[in-house]
Order: structure tokens, then C-alpha cells, then sequence
């Protein structure tokens, strides 16, 4: 025990949940508390769910759900405990609004944004403002959502303010979810989101600094891109979109400017479903393809399953793990 409780004070550990369609997958990474120190894998782990436990964003059956999260944590090595894990939990693109807004929009309510003596925005004179722009763009009552905002200072939102909603209750149902099993969720993130940070992790360890390269990620309502220039989102897209007539469209849209890799993450089987590939993802954007995986990671664990470390699927896992560790 006294080995154990060392262990955890030089190393945070943390684990990302996917609660997809038909399983529910688990990462768990750690690193060193010194700045700069490199990210390990403690932890991968799948576990079937059973069918029709969901409907899209709506848990169906909670208790098949509980189930699957206690097989899969079932799963940790036994230096690992769920109790002191940092664990946080996707939620799907298609239940989740992401807007950016002029901040001069909310100044022209009369909501304008203070300076604080040190220089930082006073978010609490823009909040009112910010949930009634999240009512109107999502169309729930601001009681029944659930709302995270941020100022955004990227370059190429730079004086926005990024908005994402969802409604409360599908968030409330994987918090209760969790519990069940004897989890506690400390942060809910966006698919897309985790599965972008993700990919600019392993884009940080295979590419040159500053490269150009693109982000793709499959999901089950889509397939979501950026181009990324200077280690910041350039553009992006999303399909199906009503402004694209096919996936190619979109991509060749994505890759203008040009990149020189793409790195291609998520349930890639189900490009298949429409006769494409990720060789033609390679093709559209005119550069090589790197799948995700997490076989580039050093492993804490003397054995992890070598399916599981080239499974681009866990993504989303991997990608809310990580944001547990920087954190």
C-alpha cells in the first residue's frame, strides 16, 4: 500500500469513458508531475453493451449501461483504482450545440465584458447573456440545459465566445449512470473535442513542429475535420452538412491551403458502409494518411492488448483521458 500511494504521488493518473452505440471503451493514462514529462498508458479496455441500451443520445436502458461501465473498469490493472482516477465521460456531437459569438454582439445587449484589474475578461457580467444565447440556439428552456462557455482567444476566434450546450437530462443520466457503477465523473466533454485532442497529441509526437496537417474523426452521426496550421484550427467541417454534396466535397474544402498528412481517428469501419476509405480520405485532401492508435505511447501495463493499442476508435477515450491530465 505504501508502494501504491508513492506510485500516485509522483505520477496523476486519469480515464476517458466512450459511451458509443455498442460498447463502451475505456483509456486510462498517467504521467509524472514535472512539466514536460511524456504521456504513458496504463489501460485500455472495451466491453460489449447491450443492444438497443442506446438510442442515439439517450440512454435507454441505465442498467445495461451501469453493467457494461463496471465490466470495463473491472478491467484496471491492480495498481489502479477507479476511486482515484480522474474520470470523464463524451457526449455525442449530435446531442451537443457549439456555437461562437461576437463578443461585440453582447456588447451591443448592454452586456459588455469589464476589464479586472488583471486584464481578464469579468465572465460573470457576460454570463446572463451568454445563457440566453445558448436558449435561443438550442430551443430548451436554459433551466433543462447543461452550458459550458469559454472566451476564445485562438487566432482565428479571437474576441468570440465559444458556447456549448446540452440538454441537462442526457447529462444527468451519465452522471447517474456512473455512479451506479461506482464512478464519479469530474468532467463531460464533446466526442468531437476529445477526439481532436487526441489526434494533435499523437500530430505532436509523429509530425514536425508547425506541419500542416488535417484531423478527421468518424463518429456515429458523421465525420468531423480541421486543418490544423501552427498548431491552431485553421477551418473545419462537418458531414453530412447541407453545404456539402458529398464527403469528398467536404474534405477537398477542408484541404484547401494544403496539408501534409492526415490523421484519421474513430469507428473508420464505417466508411465502408459508404463505399469509401481511408485511403480516399488520403486522396481528397491529396496527402499520406496516419491512423490514430495508441501503439506510438510507451505502456505502463507489462501487457496491454495489442488490438486495442491499433484500434483508432478510442479516440474519444484517449482524448478525455488526456484532458484529465492536463487538468
Amino acid at each position: 500500500m505504501a508502494f501504491k500511494n508513492s506510485l500516485l504521488a509522483v505520477r496523476r493518473f486519469a480515464a476517458g469513458i466512450d459511451l458509443a452505440q455498442r460498447e463502451v471503451r475505456l483509456a486510462v493514462l498517467s504521467r509524472r508531475l514535472c512539466e514536460g514529462s511524456p504521456v504513458r498508458v496504463e489501460c485500455l479496455a472495451a466491453a460489449p453493451l447491450f443492444p438497443g441500451a442506446m438510442a442515439g443520445a439517450e440512454i435507454v436502458n441505465r442498467s445495461a449501461v451501469g453493467a457494461a461501465l463496471r465490466d470495463v473498469f473491472a478491467q484496471l490493472p491492480g495498481d489502479c483504482s477507479a476511486h482515484v482516477l480522474r474520470c470523464a465521460m463524451a457526449m455525442p456531437a449530435s446531442a451537443t450545440l457549439a456555437t461562437s459569438v461576437p463578443l461585440s454582439r453582447f456588447a451591443s445587449s448592454g452586456h459588455v465584458a469589464r476589464e479586472s484589474a488583471t486584464g481578464s475578461h469579468t465572465l460573470t457580467a457576460l454570463e446572463p447573456a451568454v445563457m440566453a444565447e445558448a436558449e435561443r440556439a438550442a430551443g430548451i428552456e436554459r433551466h433543462a440545459l447543461a452550458v459550458d462557455w469559454f472566451i476564445d482567444e485562438s487566432p482565428h476566434r479571437a474576441g468570440c465566445v465559444t458556447i456549448a450546450a446540452t440538454a441537462r437530462a442526457h447529462l444527468e443520466a451519465r452522471v447517474e449512470c456512473a455512479a451506479a457503477a461506482g464512478i464519479t465523473l469530474t468532467a463531460v466533454d464533446g466526442e468531437p473535442h476529445a477526439a481532436l485532442r487526441a489526434m494533435r497529441h499523437t500530430a505532436s509526437l509523429e509530425l514536425e513542429a508547425h506541419e500542416s496537417y488535417a484531423a478527421i474523426w468518424i463518429g456515429d452521426d458523421g465525420v468531423h475535420g480541421w486543418r490544423i496550421v501552427d498548431e491552431s484550427i485553421a477551418s473545419e467541417m462537418r458531414y453530412p452538412a447541407p453545404e456539402h454534396a458529398d464527403l469528398v466535397d467536404a474534405l477537398r474544402e477542408l484541404g484547401e491551403g494544403g496539408v501534409s498528412c492526415a490523421i484519421v481517428g474513430g469507428q473508420t469501419g464505417l466508411l465502408d458502409d459508404v463505399g469509401f476509405s481511408a485511403a480516399d480520405i488520403g486522396d481528397a485532401l491529396g496527402c499520406t494518411v496516419l491512423p490514430f492508435e495508441c501503439a506510438l505511447l510507451d505502456s505502463g501495463a507489462s501487457a496491454l492488448p495489442v488490438a486495442l493499442l491499433r484500434e483508432p476508435s478510442l479516440a474519444v477515450a484517449f482524448g478525455l483521458a488526456l484532458r484529465g491530465l492536463m487538468e
